[in-house]
């Protein structure tokens, strides 16, 4: 990063948003998916949560789960997350703080 323009680290920031950001979504699309449909009335039939998660699972489908609604929430989630990388890389510089304070062990 010190051999770097601003420009270009805000850059770097603003890619590893997106990528962190597009990991993030899939990995919990399906988990976001089952809680969004088991809060609506009479979701999954009568009993316990578990019953009723499992049974919602079944109806919807695995792939279906895991799919239906992840491109728009990757790039919902993708954009804030690069946002947010990309307004702290740039009040971190803005400051003339540093993220990494790391040193060579073997300078001394």
């Amino acid at each position: 990063p010190a051999d770097l323009s601003g420009g270009m680290n805000v850059s770097v920031s603003l890619a590893s948003g997106v990528i962190a950001g597009v990991a993030a979504a899939i990995i919990s699309h399906p988990a976001d998916t089952l809680l969004s449909k088991v809060n609506k009335a009479g979701a999954g039939g009568d009993g316990p949560m578990i019953t009723r998660l499992s049974n919602i699972a079944k109806e919807v489908g695995f792939v279906n789960l895991c799919t239906v609604g992840l491109l728009p929430r990757c790039v919902m989630i993708g954009t804030l997350t690069a946002g947010q990388f990309g307004i702290f890389d740039t009040v971190m510089n803005t400051l003339g703080a540093s993220k990494f304070h790391f040193h060579n062990p073997n300078a001394h």
